[in-house]
Order: structure tokens, then C-alpha cells, then sequence
């Protein structure tokens, strides 16, 4: 992904790449670090499919879901986006910017998040297809 840094290391939350332990469960995506209000880019060619939520209980919070011909829905968090359902992008297209992480996970990396289901719904190492 053009906008993406390098993968989020370790810190106080954990570590940011694919299959990280988070007590109880595995992390099912890969984190990059990004300053806040960075620009994030598209890393696939598709449709917004879905404009998100990760949390109930804060709203504040977004994700983007772009799903690519092939079935995929690749889903990039922590981003205020810039778009609406049904837009396609291409590419390396600005589909918004990183959000400020650090008031609801003090100490943590800024970062966004990047997970890819597949079309049976199985999570998907982005690293695996080349994200």
C-alpha cells in the first residue's frame, strides 16, 4: 500500500502483524504506522461496499470496505473517510484520512489497520496477496 509505513512493532496493545496475539484471540489483520490525518490510500481496485463502525460504543471511530472483482472485501480501520457507498477506486485512490488512536489506547502506535476476507468469509494475511 503506497500510504502505509512500516508495519506497527510492539508496544504496550501488542505487536501490529498478521496472527499477533491479543490474549484470548489473534489479531486478523496488519497494522501500518501513520501519523494522524494522514492520507490513506486505496490498496485494491473495487467498490466501497461498506462505510463502518469497529466500535458500539464509539462512533467516532470509521473503517472503509472496498471489495475487489474477485470477491475480497478488504477492509482499511481507523479512517475518516472521504467517500460514499457504491464509488469505485482505484489503486492507490485517497479513500480518507487516519484517525487519532492515542485517546482510546493511550501509549499506543497511531496506525491504521488492514484485514482481507476472502469471498467464504475467511480472514486473509494481506501480506499473502502482496498488501
Amino acid at each position: 500500500m503506497k500510504v502505509l509505513s512500516p508495519q506497527r512493532y510492539a508496544d504496550c496493545f501488542g505487536a501490529g502483524h498478521y496472527g499477533a496475539s491479543r490474549g484470548s484471540r489473534t489479531h486478523n489483520g496488519v497494522d501500518y504506522a501513520c501519523y494522524p490525518c494522514s492520507k490513506i490510500y486505496s490498496p485494491v481496485y473495487g467498490e466501497v461496499t461498506k462505510l463502518g463502525y469497529p466500535y458500539r460504543d464509539d462512533l467516532s471511530f470509521r473503517y472503509v470496505q472496498i471489495t475487489t472483482n474477485k470477491g475480497y472485501d478488504v477492509r482499511v480501520f481507523y479512517v475518516e473517510p472521504f467517500l460514499a457507498l457504491g464509488d469505485y477506486v482505484d489503486v492507490n485512490t485517497v479513500i480518507g484520512e487516519s484517525q487519532l488512536l492515542g485517546d482510546r489506547y493511550p501509549g499506543i502506535t497511531e496506525h491504521v489497520h488492514l484485514e482481507i476476507k476472502d469471498p467464504n468469509g475467511e480472514f486473509v494475511n494481506p501480506k499473502e496477496l502482496g498488501l
